[in-house]
């Protein structure tokens, strides 16, 4: 039996029906095929060529992020909504995509469904792009035949949590950001600004003030051993970047820690839940039973304590536990989510007061990334006052004190 070929990405440049020049590329298993599909689109191609493979064996451009994703999902349904077929919706987001990647990962899906697979079942080929939960909901949504309306969920789903999560990580970015400036000039004020002034100091015959003495030692240190502390520092870096990545228990233990952490440790809380309300809501919506839901909701909780919290729930769940109980003995979820929860629970509109429960918390997630922020800046003047001033200071202090003698 002959082996089926691949599909590829062929770089073409033709002409269209207006006699004007078209270059771009399409996904295609041989030259042939894709010389043909040009032609039927009214593209008379003069040159096609396979585009070269990168050094990781992919078709080229960034890496795929979960933005990515969100967009395309919105993409989707936005199509759909407007009434174009589901295989042409694909070729219009596939082709239109400017990442290579991206493009090459939805005409390989459109391929799948154009073969008779359902997209669920397309999607699942590429777990490290579409989690568990975008799956399960995409088949939901062709079982029940609602699958414009499930898309919308999904699109809306992975906005919000991106959005979530790039607002979590400017928060904490900008003093890290800060911090290193700081030190990058600490280090370029100590190691080619303050020998000039020690050099010069040295003619004075006079004893120099404590501070700018004690400047001038750790200048002489720095100059000395500037490779030891780069290497300690970028050592500490690695160690740390490492570690999360190869050891669960030590990603679990950092992860334990930020929860504890003054005023950012709020915000890592408030998101935790939000993601958990916004995940159960979605799920919940498309009909997913409630216990084969808490895989999908504790993974997107991002935390462990969280995660530990919802499969707990999910045990108790299962033995008929009722859901605002379940959550009250975990200890980890506010009381004003545990009644929401309940009173959804009674009046059967329990994803309804999930979905107020997340856009409340996302709410408050955006308060306090305004307050970190607002709370950061003077706090950060003043911290770079302190550094670089007081370098600064120290070196004009032997100045003003030889002034006052003469």
């Amino acid at each position: 039996m002959a082996k089926e070929k691949q599909d590829a990405i062929y770089v073409y440049e033709g002409k269209n029906k207006q006699g004007k020049v078209e270059k771009g590329e399409i996904t295609s298993s041989s030259e042939a095929l894709a010389k043909a599909a040009l032609r039927r689109k009214g593209v008379i191609a003069t040159k096609v060529k396979k585009k070269p493979k990168d050094l990781f064996g992919g078709a080229g451009g960034k890496p795929i992020e979960p933005g990515d994703i969100a967009i395309f999902a919105r993409q989707l349904t936005t199509m759909m909504e407007c009434g174009v077929p589901l295989i042409q919706s694909f070729e219009i987001v596939g082709e239109g995509h400017e990442n290579p990647r991206m493009q090459k990962l939805i005409l390989e899906i459109k391929a799948d469904v154009e073969a008779g697979g359902t997209m669920a079942d397309a999607l699942r080929k590429h777990p490290e792009q579409f989690d568990t939960l975008f799956c399960n909901l995409v088949e939901a949504g062709e079982q029940a035949g609602i699958l414009e309306t499930l898309l919308n969920k999904v699109a809306v789903y992975k906005e919000k949590s991106e959005a979530i999560k790039k607002k979590i990580k400017g928060a904490l970015s900008y003093p890290v950001s800060i911090l290193v400036v700081a030190s990058g000039v600490s280090a370029i004020l100590l190691i080619y600004v303050v020998p000039v002034f020690a050099d010069l100091f040295s003619g004075f015959g006079a004893d120099l003030p404590a501070m700018t003495q004690f400047v001038v030692n750790l200048s002489n240190y720095m100059q000395a051993n500037w490779y030891i502390i780069l290497g300690i520092i970028i050592g500490i870096k690695v160690a740390y970047t490492q570690g999360r990545k190869r050891s669960k228990a030590f990603d679990e233990f950092m992860q334990r820690v930020s929860l504890k952490l003054p005023v950012f440790g709020e915000l890592i809380r408030l998101s935790a839940i939000a993601r958990f309300a916004r995940t159960l809501s979605t799920m919940f919506a498309a009909g997913t039973p409630l216990v084969d839901a808490m895989d999908s909701v504790a993974g997107a909780t991002g935390n462990i304590v969280y995660v530990e919290a919802v499969l707990h729930m999910k045990e108790e769940v299962a033995t008929g536990t009722s859901l605002a109980q379940s959550m009250r003995d975990t200890e980890v979820f506010p009381n004003m989510v545990i009644q929401m929860v309940q009173i959804g629970e009674e009046s059967g509109a329990i994803d309804a007061m999930l979905e107020k429960v997340a856009d409340y918390y996302e709410e408050e997630v955006d308060a306090m990334v305004e307050k970190i922020s607002s709370m950061m800046e003077p706090m950060i003047m003043a911290f770079l006052g302190v550094v670089i001033g007081g370098l600064v200071l120290s070196m004009y202090m032997p100045i003003f004190k030889m002034g006052e003698v003469i």
